[in-house]
């Protein structure tokens, strides 16, 4: 196996989303166009989070190596002519409208984008499970004519997964802020 050389490395091991997304955000702002930096992390969740991060800033995903349970990134820096201002997808709706929502009686499509330990563990009752980094694979079993209110534990990878469904012709979205990490509505968990 080539071993790779990378110009700084990003200890993620045991955080979720979006540390490691914050922590290689902070590590590239301090690196030079070119460099390689190497993000290793335990959520597998960061598969698809970094790689998103990466597309949509202009940086390069170079590529992942998975060894014992730990997900090992890398990004190379763009120049600065290859950065792109990071997006962020505008329709919102906070926690709490959606749950008087639900309250009140509404039939929603609550699309959950955490991975599915996560969905299992405490989900909104009435959500289906498409983890982030499963979505682009699974856009037919979406219908892009209903509303979708997107959720993840904080509010990047719904927001990603909004950017991404949003490139695919989805117009009715919402991402869901901030997420289940502050969600006080009615849970579900599964056996």
């Amino acid at each position: 196996m080539t071993i790779i050389h990378a110009n700084r490395t990003v200890p993620c091991e045991g955080l979720a989303c979006p540390l490691p997304v914050v922590r290689t955000k902070k590590a590239i702002e301090e690196m030079k166009a070119g460099e390689i930096v190497e993000v290793r992390a335990t959520d597998k969740g960061s598969v698809a989070d970094l790689k998103g991060w990466s597309d949509r800033s202009g940086h390069h995903y170079v590529g992942l190596r998975e060894e014992n349970g730990v997900y090992r990134h890398f990004i190379r820096k763009a120049v600065a002519s290859e950065v792109k201002p990071e997006q962020k997808y505008e329709m919102t709706i906070g926690n709490g409208d959606v749950a008087a929502k639900l309250a009140a009686g509404e039939k929603l499509t609550i699309l959950d984008v955490r991975e599915p330990a996560e969905f299992a563990f405490g989900h909104i009752p009435g959500s289906f499970s498409i983890p982030l980094g499963n979505l682009d694979s699974r856009l037919a079993a979406l219908n892009p004519e209903e509303t979708i209110y997107v959720i993840c534990r904080t509010g990047t990878r719904s927001d990603l997964a909004c950017l991404l469904l949003a490139e695919r012709g989805f117009t009715k979205l919402y991402n869901v802020l901030p997420g289940m990490s502050q969600w006080n509505g009615p849970i579900q968990q599964e056996d």
